[in-house]
């Protein structure tokens, strides 16, 4: 952990957060078909990014004084999971919510922490089915479903 860094980072989150979440506003507050309107999602995540980022900035104050040591940065595993953010975003309507997530956690767990696919696998699918059902069922929004190929729908 870099002081300088988790500070100022903090405090650039911050400032995304809450542009998400004041940004959030000129979005319609409702979308057809759906009794949740597309403004609630990013006003949530702007407020819950503006406070993870103040606990950020928080943390930074009680940091330890460490000896300076060089940190190996892993390109590898930030690549991998970078390119398949991008892929699940383009992908999304194609697969699907709940196929992508679950493929996208599947690949984000196993590259940070290879082993334990059962694990991988069941927070997985709980997360991505979970997601669904409480956005679609019980809140009744929208989000892509199963792929019209899987004959699910």
């Amino acid at each position: 952990m870099n002081k300088t860094f988790d500070r100022y980072a903090g405090i650039v989150l911050l400032a995304v957060g809450a542009a998400f979440a004041v940004g959030s506003g000129t979005i319609s507050t409702s979308a057809y078909g759906s009794n949740v309107g597309a403004n609630i999602f990013p006003m949530v995540l702007g407020i819950f990014l503006a406070l993870m980022s103040i606990r950020l900035i928080y943390e930074t104050f009680r940091y330890q004084k460490r000896q300076k040591r060089k940190e190996n940065l892993d390109y590898m595993r930030f690549g991998i999971i970078f390119t398949a953010a991008v892929l699940y975003a383009f992908f999304l309507e194609d697969i699907g919510f709940v196929l992508g997530t679950f493929l996208f956690l599947m690949l984000g767990f196993q590259t940070m922490e290879r082993g334990r696919i059962w694990v991988s696998l069941l927070i997985s699918a709980a997360f991505s089915f979970g997601v669904y059902y409480l956005y679609v069922h019980v809140l009744e929004g929208s989000l892509p479903g199963f792929p019209a190929w899987l004959g699910l729908t």
